[in-house]
């Protein structure tokens, strides 16, 4: 750091008693517009370019000190006349006090602003809030004072050697001695500004400098002047502090006290004050003479680079390794002036005033950087240059380099013709290192360590400025003084490149062919190889290092990363076809964008590899598959160039290019594809405007399919018709349900299209759309699929009248009448159906299933109702065949199946007395209907749902209301051994004691018992319902179940049954034989008659059952009570009493067991 003069006055002041005017104190505004000088006595006011702006003369004896406010808002002003005058910056006065003796010095609080004035006996306080000054008395002479940074506390140096810490009511606080007492008295001192412990700069009347804490403290060791100090100042940022006095010299120190040397021009004169500018960039001298001298302060800089490691000096005294890359920065306190620095490798050289200290990079590539002291060269070098090397240093004097050990050996010494100008270390092995020497000359020059001869290797016109060597050694760059770049090639001797303007230059340490250098105007170029740079890249400053897409540039004393514009240096080498160097560009750093365009330029060129590896950096693993697939291609060689070139088109979205591509080797299917593929229908059609009429019907038929995947199925199947697609379209139409559109295509299509017809019919149906499907129908003849859409409609009537025309179709339409009657649970209908359709299986499943429900659902009525239906089926199919036995399969399903019925029917009049409080039934009917279904199921098996215990228990109850002592006991008996209900057996028990304890006996009455009418014998009443006698079945009436008075009979074989009609209704004529039906004649099995026997009976008597089929005998019976009328239902052929049956009819309007309608009923007995 120096001081480079900026402006010099010497004060003079005419017709004055004084032949010098000192100047004795110096101060700056606090923004440095303005400078306050305290010549002779007066104040003189300055800019800082050193014009004179105002002379102030209101003291009357010489101003020994000034200061300003720190706020800016006033300054002050002592003189030896004892007064101190406050001034605003305006130069009006504020305020003037005086003092008892001389004022020395003065200083303004830092924080309140507070004014301290200190004279030979006394100091002041003085504030603009204050009315009064106050003063206080001191014993010695007040040569200094200056605040701590808080304000706190004001520090005075007094003539005694002491230094006193002072309140701001002015009590002490503290005071300690400087050794040498009074001989060492302190003329100046002041507060570091940026302590933040109040340190104090001390210089005293021993020609020393030191630093103390407010405690009084020593820090470090005191520092020898050699001469008187007068003042002592700091840098406004506290680094570093000036010292003046009587010596012609401005001596510069650090906050610690380490000497750094002298600033500026001696003047033959002693420096009274010093002033640095608030900014930090100059100070201000003034001197014993008047002279007033103004110095910006240069700083030099101390720097080394290698690759991308930078050192550089700091605050004089430190050293500074950035990894420029990384970011990470190292420090390195020397506690001394640093001089010189050199790095290399792993070595770091930093000269130091009386030694050199070598340092070596301890640390890994991937650790952070840790540097240790490797060697010491206690010696003092007077250099120019310094460079270090692997195992030596090498230091440059003018025309002179030596190469020295690290223990300070001189190992070599050259001597050139010219000033060396620029040295760098070239590399090389170990203690062989290779050194490019520039020379002023324009020579430069390589030297090895172990060699003593230097070789040169060209040379410029003018002095070398800056060099640098390539990677591989091969190519050398030198900028010269008048701008000057020339590049060589060092193997051929031959001039590469050449250009002007420039100042610096370097080459990139990752790519052998690229340099990189800086313009005088401003601007850094790149050049690679042997094309051209394009225009400069904005930069200010000059080019110190290139590393990989970063050079490095130093602008003032601050170094800075500047990241290249790589990317026109790469579609530089692209645009020429050099794709392999345009890699290598790409590799020190583009961007995605310039990746991906390389790779595309790549592909397009058919360079494969630069393309995969390109496409690899940036992860695009979609063009990595493609460019996969055109190698295995191109190294088959089956595809021409122009296929692969137009498949990677075709991937870029380059579709036209890639078409003509594909044209171009006669592949214009390929094209097609593509088009169609893409869907740029427009495109393709525009293509193969020329082509084949099938190829035009393909690519309709993909352009339908395509605007079918985007539903667009409208469009889709228009298209299909049109391409003669009919098929296709129709599924598609009918698949969005639009039957509108399909009855349309059906009426366009001719008869001769049967198969689109029929799909068009069909897909009709299947929508509902009947109607219209049964036009397409008719139009295609099928008159059967017409019938099966009325049937899907259940159009039943127009269904029947279609099917008469077609017989054989009828029984299917029957058949599905029969499922739809069955699901809208019309079971009857639906047997009924089943029936019409030939469906027997159907049938009885039908019937299966409901009488089953009925039984679980505890319907017994309904049950007997369906196995009634089932009996009538099996007749039905009995009566049918041309052989009828009473064994057939068919004849005994019909027994068992009516059988059931009948129990079925009768039980439910037993279950609803069992849940129901209340019956309509009187005691005998029950007694009767238990009684006849305990005969039935006795030897035959109980049904499904018949509760045994439940007849028993109502028989046994009737029995007892009816006083049928014995069967009361039998049936009592009997129930104990079945299993009741809950809570029921105690009710058993009790029954059954009771019965056995009847005191009337046990005699059931005559009148209960069962009687045969045919032989009039009574039987016991459990042994069955057949007379044991005559084994003639009773006959019941199936409302009440009382035995009804009729007796069976035939007529004999060859009276037909016209004939017995005939004969039985006409009026009656007396037998010559007896009675048929007394009991002797009765009695005998088969009651037969001939004519006469016929002609005999009254027609009042006879009851003719007339079966419903015409081929089938009648049943006769003859009433042996004509008193009471018996009637039969002529559908289940059951008998009835007539009053009882006409009951039932009349409340339920159909037969009670067979369900025949009263209207069907009435139109039989019509």
């Amino acid at each position: 750091m120096r001081g480079v003069l900026k402006w010099v006055q010497k004060i003079e002041f005419p017709n004055t008693k004084d032949d010098q005017v000192r100047v004795h104190s110096l101060c700056y505004h606090p923004d440095g517009k303005q400078l306050v000088v305290a010549a002779g006595d007066r104040v003189l006011i300055y800019d800082p370019d050193g014009t004179l702006l105002n002379t102030l003369k209101a003291h009357k004896d010489v101003v020994n000190c000034v200061a300003y406010a720190r706020d800016g808002k006033k300054f002050a002003s002592g003189a030896t006349d004892k007064t101190v005058i406050v001034w605003t910056p305006q130069l009006e006065g504020l305020l003037k006090y005086s003092h008892s003796d001389s004022v020395q010095c003065m200083c303004f609080n830092p924080v309140s602003h507070q004014l301290a004035s200190c004279s030979h006996s006394d100091f002041a306080f003085w504030s603009a809030d204050q009315k009064a000054v106050q003063k206080y008395k001191i014993s010695t002479r007040i040569n200094s004072c200056s605040w701590t940074n808080d304000g706190q506390y004001l520090i005075l140096g007094l003539a005694n050697g002491s230094i006193s810490i002072r309140s701001k009511l002015g009590e002490e606080k503290g005071r300690f001695e400087r050794p040498g007492g009074s001989s060492s008295n302190v003329y100046s001192l002041q507060c570091c500004p940026i302590s933040s412990s109040d340190v104090i700069g001390v210089a005293d009347g021993s020609q020393t400098l030191s630093f103390h804490t407010l405690s009084g403290q020593m820090i470090g060791k005191e520092r020898a002047l050699g001469f008187e100090p007068l003042c002592l100042t700091y840098f406004p940022n506290g680094e570093y502090c000036v010292v003046s006095g009587c010596s012609d010299s401005l001596h510069f120190f650090t906050k610690e006290g380490v000497r750094l040397g002298t600033l500026g021009e001696g003047f033959k004169s002693w420096i009274w004050s010093v002033a640095i500018h608030p900014n930090g960039l100059s100070y201000i001298i003034g001197c014993q003479n008047g002279t007033l001298a103004c110095f910006n302060i240069v700083s030099s800089t101390v720097h080394a680079l290698y690759r991308e490691r930078y050192a550089f000096r700091e605050n004089m005294c430190d050293v500074i390794i950035q990894h420029l890359i990384s970011g990470q920065k190292v420090r390195i306190k020397c506690r001394d002036l640093v001089q010189k620095i050199a790095i290399y490798r792993n070595r770091l050289a930093v000269q130091l005033p009386e030694r050199v200290v070598l340092y070596e990079l301890s640390s890994g590539e991937e650790q952070p950087m840790h540097y240790k002291v490797k060697e010491k060269i206690q010696k003092k070098f007077d250099c120019s240059l310094l460079v270090v090397c692997a195992r030596h240093i090498v230091l440059c004097q003018e025309k002179r380099l030596q190469s020295l050990d690290f223990n300070g050996v001189l190992q070599r010494d050259w001597i050139m013709d010219s000033f060396i100008r620029y040295i760098k270390v070239s590399g090389g092995p170990a203690g062989r290192e290779g050194l490019l020497v520039g020379l002023k000359s324009g020579q430069v020059f390589r030297i090895f360590l172990d060699n003593s001869l230097p070789l040169m290797i060209t040379s410029v016109v003018s002095a070398v400025r800056c060099l640098d060597i390539n990677a591989n050694r091969t190519k050398i760059a030198v900028v010269d003084d008048t701008g000057r770049l020339v590049v060589r090639d060092i193997v051929s001797d031959t001039l590469l490149y050449q250009d002007t303007g420039v100042n610096s230059v370097t080459w990139n340490t990752h790519l052998d062919s690229m340099l990189c250098y800086t313009h005088t105007i401003g601007g850094l170029s790149i050049r690679v190889g042997s094309l051209p740079p394009r225009g400069p890249q904005n930069m200010l400053g000059v080019v110190v290092g290139l590393c990989g897409a970063t050079a490095f540039c130093l602008r003032g004393n601050v170094m800075h990363n500047i990241p290249l514009a790589l990317g026109a240096t790469m579609w530089q080498f692209v645009e020429a076809g050099l794709f392999d160097e345009a890699y290598q560009v790409a590799c020190l750093g583009v961007t995605t964008a310039d990746w991906e365009g390389l790779a595309q330029s790549a592909l397009e060129a058919l360079h494969l590899h630069i393309a995969r590896d390109a496409y690899v950096k940036v992860r695009n693993l979609s063009w990595l598959q493609l460019i996969d697939e055109l190698c295995e291609k191109q190294k088959r060689g089956e595809s021409p160039k122009e296929v692969l070139q137009g498949e990677s088109c075709a991937y870029a979205g380059k579709y036209k290019e890639a078409a003509r591509l594909f044209q171009k080797c006669n592949q214009p299917v390929r094209a097609l594809e593509m088009y169609t593929d893409l869907r740029m229908f427009d495109l393709a059609q525009e293509f193969i405007k020329d082509g084949s009429d099938e190829a035009k019907r393909d690519l309709v038929k993909k352009r339908a399919e395509w605007a079918y995947s985007v539903k667009e199925p409208r469009a889709a199947a228009e298209l299909l018709l049109s391409a003669g697609e009919n098929q296709r379209a129709i599924d598609i139409v009918a698949e969005q349900g639009w039957a509108d559109i399909l009855y349309d295509i059906g009426r366009r299509l001719s008869l001769s299209e049967r198969a689109p017809l029929e799909s068009v019919a069909f897909n009709l149906k299947r929508l509902k759309a009947l109607p219209l499907a049964a036009e397409i129908f008719k139009k295609l003849g099928d008159e059967a699929q017409v019938i099966q859409l009325h049937v899907e409609a259940h159009d039943w009537p127009e269904a029947f009248r279609l099917a008469e025309n077609m017989p054989e179709m009828l029984p299917t339409v029957n058949y599905q009448h029969a499922q739809w009657l069955a699901e809208s649970d019309k079971f009857i209908e639906a047997h009924e159906a089943y029936l019409k359709a030939g469906r027997l299986k159907d049938a009885n499943r039908l019937l299966k299933q409901l009488s089953t429900s009925a039984i679980e659902e505890e319907r017994f009525l309904d049950a007997s109702y369906f196995y009634w239906l089932l009996s009538k089926q099996y007749l039905d199919i009995y009566y049918k065949k041309s052989e009828q036995t009473p064994t057939d399969h068919h004849y005994k399903e019909y027994q068992s199946h009516l059988r059931i019925a009948k129990v079925y029917y009768a039980y439910s009049v037993i279950f609803n007395y069992m849940k129901e409080p209340f019956t309509t039934y009187s005691p005998v009917s029950l007694f009767n209907v238990s009684r006849f279904i305990l005969n039935e199921v006795e030897y035959k098996g109980t049904p499904k749902g018949v509760s045994l215990f439940a007849v028993l228990f109502t028989l046994a109850k009737q029995a007892k209301l009816l006083q049928a002592n014995k069967l009361c006991l039998v049936v009592n008996k009997r129930l104990q051994s079945l299993k009741p209900p809950a809570g029921v057996q105690e009710q058993i028990d009790i029954n059954y004691l009771n019965s056995k304890a009847c005191k009337s006996g046990f005699n059931d009455p005559e009148e209960l018992l069962p009687l045969c009418y045919k032989c009039s014998n009574y039987s016991q009443h459990l042994n069955g319902n057949n007379c044991p006698t005559c084994k003639q079945d009773y006959i019941f009436s199936f409302i009440s179940f009382e035995i009804l008075p009729l007796v069976e009979f035939h007529p004999e074989v060859d009276i037909s049954d016209a004939e017995a009609e005939r004969l039985l209704l006409a009026p009656p004529k007396p037998a010559e034989e007896g009675d048929p039906f007394s009991e002797d004649v009765a009695s005998a099995l088969p009651l037969s008659l001939d004519r006469n026997a016929l002609r005999a009976i009254d027609p009042s008597h006879i009851l003719i059952v007339k079966r419903r089929e015409n081929n089938l005998k009648n049943i006769y019976y003859r009433n042996i009570l004509p008193d009471l009328q018996v009637t039969f239902c002529p559908e289940c052929l059951l008998v009835f009493y007539s009053e009882d049956f006409e009951l039932q009819v009349l409340q339920k309007g159909h037969c009670p067991f067979c369900r025949t309608t009263s209207e069907k009923l009435f139109d039989e007995y019509l």
